[in-house]
């Protein structure tokens, strides 16, 4: 067996959403090229709506001026997906891996290939959930975690992490998750989630007193990566070399 690879993992703290992008954008160029090892970016946003490339305005309900009043931004953004909220005390991560096979020229990644990387994001959440007590599970045809009620009510099961990706023309993953901690859980209220209607989101606080911090949890979340994805993690705090805070 070769040598397992190297992913160094950045808790970045709270980042405004453009931001981030941003520098999504660059690293994965500079990852593509050789010039940097694969890298996963853990933060938390500000509150912010992102529209992704199956999504619309009209999985909006708040008012231009709700929207206003509480200092949301607005996004629209190349992920897969629907819309969805991020915010303070929410757990995003952005991994930026390298999926495709050596002599990949460029065409559309294999479905099983991008289907497979989304299951292990959900097998990443799920083992990070269950370290802490929470027993998380996917639902048949829906992407993300979610969490089962307790036996014998027959409510359906609340979702506790959403997840949309993209690859891009060089085979290099964008975007990712975003793990429920500790959140305001009204800005849900604001939108459809994910566009599917009844949806009910959760968060970690609703089963923990107390609640780890989005920190802690993204501190367990890098510990998983490694046995999920086969890399030696390289835990680092504060922005890659060469972008700034």
């Amino acid at each position: 067996m070769g040598e397992m690879k190297r992913c160094q993992v950045y808790w970045l703290g709270e980042v405004e959403y453009q931001q981030a992008w941003d520098m999504q954008n660059k690293l994965a160029e500079q990852i593509a090229t050789g010039l940097r090892p694969p890298l996963v970016l853990l933060l938390e946003h500000p509150h912010t709506y992102t529209i992704g490339r199956r999504g619309g305005y009209e999985h909006i309900l708040w008012s231009t001026e709700e929207i206003q009043r509480r200092g949301i931004a607005i996004f629209e953004v190349d992920r897969g997906g629907d819309i969805t909220y991020h915010g303070p005390g929410q757990l995003v991560g952005y991994p930026l891996l390298p999926l495709a096979a050596p002599g990949w020229q460029g065409e559309r990644l294999p479905q099983a290939d991008f289907v497979g990387y989304v299951r292990r994001l959900e097998d990443l959440i799920i083992r990070t959930l269950e370290f802490y007590g929470i027993r998380g599970c996917r639902r048949e045809g829906l992407t993300g975690v979610w969490v089962e009620r307790p036996a014998g009510n027959d409510l359906m099961p609340v979702k506790i992490a959403s997840i949309g990706v993209k690859v891009d023309a060089r085979g290099v993953s964008r975007h990712g998750f975003a793990l429920n901690v500790q959140p305001d859980m009204t800005y849900w209220q604001g939108i459809i989630p994910c566009g599917l209607d009844g949806v009910q989101m959760a968060a970690m606080a609703d089963w923990l007193s107390p609640c780890p911090t989005v920190e802690e949890v993204a501190e367990q979340i890098g510990s998983q990566f490694e046995s999920v994805f086969g890399l030696i993690v390289e835990r680092k705090t504060g922005f890659p070399d060469g972008l700034n805070g």
